[in-house]
């Protein structure tokens, strides 16, 4: 039987890999964002298709359409993920918040070109929704105790 590497999640779903407990605010913090990101994916796959291929940028390299269901699918697999795997929400954690920096660009790219959608119509109302993206990064390592394990485990070195 082999052991587990100290880094990994424990079995127990309430320690974090850095021994301490989650707390309600931030279980009930994982499970909103967790929601948050599965009805976002749905409107990736639904209503907002077209909203969301404006945001895809210019630049980038493929099908707009394809972008916007493929992090459809991503957003709808982390909600879920964020909602069910207690168990591994440090890791959970991280993978969202790299998945929110991945996407920045594209609310930059909204913003550049002053491309309207979700009732975005003024580069001001883009511009403070910049704000929010940073906010969902935080949330996200907060929620999950992702950065309390980095914290921690940098203070051990």
């Amino acid at each position: 039987m082999t052991s587990r590497p100290a880094s990994l999640p424990t079995a127990d779903p309430r320690i974090a890999p850095d021994g301490g407990r989650s707390s309600i605010p931030r279980t009930l913090g994982r499970i909103l964002l967790g929601l948050v990101l599965i009805m976002a994916g749905t409107g990736h796959l639904t209503v907002a298709r077209e909203s969301f291929q404006a945001q895809v940028p210019t630049w980038l390299p493929m099908d707009p359409d394809f972008v916007v269901l493929a992090s459809g699918v991503v957003e709808i697999v982390l909600g879920l993920s964020l909602v069910l795997l207690g168990r591994w929400r440090v890791w959970v954690g991280l993978v969202v918040a790299a998945f929110f920096v991945a996407i920045f660009p594209g609310n930059i790219s909204q913003l550049v070109t002053r491309t309207p959608a979700f009732g975005l119509e003024t580069d001001a109302a883009r511009a403070i929704r910049l704000v929010f993206q940073p906010l969902l990064v935080l949330w996200a390592l907060w929620a999950t105790g992702a950065w309390s394990a980095w914290r921690n485990r940098r203070a051990r070195r």
